[in-house]
């Protein structure tokens, strides 16, 4: 029997319990894919840790499903729930029914719903007997949808004036600093900043959270060493083998840097390579520390990163967005970027952050070298034997995957033995046979969590506790937008190089670093391809040149082929110029050319732009400042960004009198008329084309009626299957030229290769096929997916 005193303890417990008080975190978006594969999970081990302390709960899904269907949808989620693994099955099973037994679900979308969802968590509170307390806010829907519900929170769900709220909100934060300032504007004018919880769920990972506590409890062993002085470069990595099929919506709008880059990896960075506070448990002095670092990033250029695409990433756009087959994404999936800090702890110390899809491995870490400058003259056995100080020195914070399979930080033995807090982290066996880095797991000390956490569980019990250090404040979201944006700017039209996905990257992707600069190990080469029955894979070689329909082929991969084109171009010019003083280029539109336009303002500083003369192929029948216009997008990606006499440039007359393309303005006569006077014999140095999945190309399409042959230099051509007229070179204008050269780019551009590699000289059917200069050579350039799929 229970003696007086304990049952009067055990009434004490539970009043105490009571005291805690009510509860409510309301799920936004809570049948959405976030909340099914982690916040629901998270919300539930909440409950677990928090229920037997004495905190009374309630649990609201919210999302614009209908009710019927959200309930459905959230009742199949809450039966998938899982327990710790010290927790029998029928235990399980009963706190799975209370936690179910707490959750409801509601279409919420207007303000009378969130007025209605108020009413009903007071009704909650008053049924659970017990003072309200605090609510949560969990936003996880997409930032478009952020000030709505901001407001509607704000006018009718906002708790009591002794209450606690807590908003949570999901990045991305912004696509830029001027967005991501705006959205903290705007979400400043309805939450104070200590209400609000920006979610980097990097932060949340068990090896990420230790760096700082590491750092601090081996200040001793790591004060001499973290410096400058000592380290030789810091890599933070995070690869991953899953592509991005079914979020390119989301993807092709950010893609790797913003995606990774830019917060998850910023933020490894800061922790890294800030000073310590005095006390790392003070949120005001972590984040004092890291918007010094911040202050201390030196800026990034053009230079400083290098980009990558895998090769499905444009079949996949065009399935998932539907684009035209013309479309190419210049979205990245690959990026290395090589970051310097101009402080005198770092100066000189190079951090490479590097991220990528559908890479060869999973895994996810930061690896800090250190330098050695000791020589040993014997062989490995003996390193092995003796612990020699020629073995590689280095710190891994493995995050997660990879060969170790589990978060662990892991120290060489010839640096020190690390300290961990021993209640939360416990020292790992060597695994025989097991090597990172290429050495074996015995050269390290290795760590490892007692209880492992995914980190939204983590999260979730922070945003509970008020724990504010683990989120993303607005001055530290605004710092790493201004640190990013200027690179971001400045990338937006570069190419990425394609890469195949996966084991076939071989090393398509390494890449070095000299002062700032960072490039691609491997370098384009000229190789012809080998005989019948020996054609290579991509992954075997740079670049072809070989025969396509009797005439020469350039192949490579899209980067390199854009940057030989552009070689070809600018010789061309230069010896054009030698000759005759001029040179005449005219250049077809679409989407084939911008980064060859872009290439040619960026990298070619020795072209003769003085003496060219810029000429269109063709031209949509649309006003010069439209969009569409061929003419606008080569304003736009190569004429602001050279210098050619603005006489020198000879757009397409397709709007005159106030009309377009009307046959009596005579717009062909007159472009035709221009050429004849200035371009001697109609013989232009070089015209660049491309081809269309039809077989067209400039604006001559199948079964055009005029253009294909007869005398006309310029026509009018019309499709059925494209919103605008066209005026085009016609072919005989075409084939007089010294030099054609025919850009062919992208996957969908495989069938039509293959079809005209076999057909003969059938203008009427594929245009292209009429293309064969009557004095001049005609080069085929075609990257790798058009080439060989």
């Amino acid at each position: 029997m229970l003696t007086v005193a304990v049952c009067m303890a055990l009434l004490s417990c539970l009043q105490a319990q009571e005291l805690q008080g009510h509860v409510t975190i309301i799920l936004l978006g809570a049948t959405g894919d976030l909340a099914k594969k982690y916040l629901w999970q998270g919300l539930f081990n909440l409950y677990l840790d928090e229920s037997v302390k004495g905190y009374r709960f309630s649990f609201n899904g919210g999302a614009l499903t209908p009710t019927k269907q959200g309930q459905e949808h959230v009742a199949k989620v809450l039966e998938s729930l899982s327990c710790p693994k010290d927790v029998a099955p029928d235990r399980c099973a009963e706190l799975k029914d209370q936690f179910q037994r707490l959750s409801q679900y509601r279409c919420v979308k207007t303000s009378e719903d969130y007025l209605a969802l108020s009413k009903d968590i007071e009704a909650q509170v008053q049924h659970s007997g017990v003072r309200e307390i605090g609510r949560i806010f969990y936003f996880s829907v997409p930032p478009f949808a952020y000030v709505d519900i901001a407001r509607n929170i704000n006018s009718s769900c906002r708790p009591g004036q002794d209450t606690w709220l807590r908003v949570v909100l999901e990045k991305p934060f912004g696509h830029d600093l001027l967005s991501a300032q705006q959205l903290a504007t705007q979400l400043g004018s309805f939450f104070r900043e200590e209400e609000m919880y920006r979610v980097d769920h990097y932060l949340g990972k068990q090896v990420v959270a230790q760096i700082l506590p590491f750092r601090d409890q081996n200040h001793r062993a790591l004060d001499g060493l973290w410096n400058r002085h000592h380290v030789e470069r810091v890599e933070i990595v995070m690869k991953e083998t899953v592509d991005v099929a079914g979020r390119i919506s989301f993807y092709d709008r950010y893609g790797v840097i913003r995606d990774i880059l830019q917060n998850h990896l910023t933020e490894v960075l800061t922790l890294v390579a800030m000073e310590l506070p005095h006390n790392i448990s003070s949120v005001e002095s972590v984040l004092q520390r890291k918007l010094q670092a911040f202050q201390a990033l030196r800026g990034l250029q053009k230079g400083s990163a290098v980009l990558g695409q895998y090769q499905a990433y444009s079949e996949q756009v065009h399935r998932e967005l539907q684009k035209p087959d013309s479309f190419r994404s210049l979205t990245p999936t690959f990026a290395g970027v090589l970051v310097h800090m101009d402080n005198l702890r770092w100066e000189g110390v190079p951090f490479i952050l590097m991220s990528g899809k559908a890479l060869d491995e999973r895994v996810s870490y930061i690896r800090v070298l250190f330098k050695n400058r000791a020589y040993c003259s014997q062989n490995e056995k003996h390193w092995l034997e003796g612990q020699s100080h020629c073995l590689p020195q280095q710190i891994i914070f493995n995050i997660g995957y990879g060969e170790l399979g589990s978060p662990a930080v892991l120290v060489s033995r010839t640096l020190f033995r690390p300290s961990l807090p021993a209640e939360s982290w416990k020292e790992v066996a060597s695994r025989p046979g097991l090597r990172l880095f290429g050495r074996p797991m015995s050269d390290f000390y290795a760590y490892s969590p007692v209880r492992e956490q995914d980190a939204y569980t983590v999260l979730i019990s922070r945003i509970f506790h008020h724990q504010k250090d683990s989120f993303v404040t607005t001055q530290n979201l605004l710092a790493s937008w201004a640190f990013w944006s200027p690179l971001l700017e400045s990338l937006a039209n570069e190419v990425p190089r394609l890469y195949p996905g996966g084991a076939e990257n071989g090393q398509l992707l390494d890449f070095e670093f000299r002062d700032t600069q960072l490039s691609f190990s491997q370098q384009p080469l000229e190789q012809l391809v080998p005989g019948p029955g020996s054609t290579p894979k991509p992954s075997d070689f740079q670049a072809l040149g070989a025969k396509y329909r009797d005439s020469p082929l350039i192949s490579a991969w899209p980067e390199e082929l854009v940057a030989k084109l552009a070689s070809d171009i600018e010789a061309t010019a230069v010896r054009a110029v030698q000759r005759s003083g001029k040179f005449h280029l005219a250049l077809s539109g679409g989407s084939s050319p911008v980064a060859l336009f872009q290439e040619l303002a960026t990298g070619h500083y020795g072209f003769p732009w003085a003496h060219t003369h810029l000429w269109l192929a063709d031209e949509r029948c649309v006003p010069l400042w439209d969009p569409e216009s061929n003419f606008q997008g080569l304003q736009a990606h190569l004429l602001q960004h050279i210098r050619v006499p603005y006489y020198n440039i000879h757009p397409m007359p397709v709007h005159l009198h106030q009309r377009l393309c009307a046959e009596e303005d005579q717009g062909t006569q007159i472009y035709a008329e221009e050429i004849s006077a200035l371009v001697a014999n109609s013989s232009f140095d070089l015209v660049l084309l491309g081809m269309g999945t039809d077989g067209h190309t400039a604006s001559l399409f199948p079964q055009s009626p005029s253009g294909l042959d007869g005398e006309q230099l310029v026509v009018l051509t019309k499709s059925p299957s494209r919103p605008h007229n066209r005026m085009s070179f016609s072919l005989p204008l075409i084939n007089r030229a010294r030099r054609v050269a025919v850009l062919v780019m992208g996957r969908m551009k495989r069938e039509i290769t293959t079809l005209v590699s076999r057909v003969g000289h059938d203008p009427q059917k594929w245009p292209i096929s009429g293309v064969q200069p009557s004095s001049g050579q005609l080069v085929w350039y075609m990257d790798y997916e058009a080439f060989l799929g």
